[in-house]
């Protein structure tokens, strides 16, 4: 049922953007479709703004020459341009690996690491030598700390 609800989700959040941008690019010339230029100037708008807006690494966009080959696959009429539909499945193609990037971010860092920190905590407080000062600091200040370092070392990891 959870998989159902975040697929939900998830497609809610595309035909959003698509119709956000689609409508942005096709409002001025009063055509229904999107030419190569217009498609590409909307990916890199698309792309821009999932780099200002979700947490986690920077996402490069497709090439161009990546969008040209895409748009001959996603053009199921072949009549050169992209109509609505044709561009929510060809948004949906390149933003599929960024959202699962995010969930699992979202996971790792809102539930998985916390979690682990009060685990951590749990078990050092059982440490004579650490255990009394480990016992004195607040759990949401110890879970911080620990989802902090885990971020640095998975940026860290990400580096080399």
């Amino acid at each position: 049922m959870g998989q159902l609800q975040s697929t939900e989700k998830k497609n809610v959040l595309i035909r959003f953007i698509v119709d956000k941008v689609f409508d942005r690019f096709t409002g001025h010339s009063g055509l229904n479709t999107l030419t190569f230029h217009e498609l590409y100037a909307a990916i890199l708008l698309v792309y821009n703004d999932i780099n200002k807006k979700l947490p986690g690494p920077h996402h490069d966009p497709p090439s161009r020459e990546e969008v040209l080959r895409e748009l001959e696959t996603f053009d199921t009429n072949s009549n050169g341009v992209l109509d609505r539909e044709e561009f929510a499945a060809f948004l949906e193609k390149f933003t599929s690996d960024l959202y699962v990037g995010l969930s699992r971010n979202i996971f790792i860092f809102g539930i998985g690491a916390p979690l682990l920190a009060l685990v951590a905590k749990r078990a050092t407080e059982q440490i004579p030598s650490v255990g009394p000062v480990v016992k004195r600091i607040p759990n949401f200040i110890y879970a911080s700390v620990l989802t902090t370092a885990v971020a640095f070392l998975g940026q860290a990891k990400k580096l080399e």
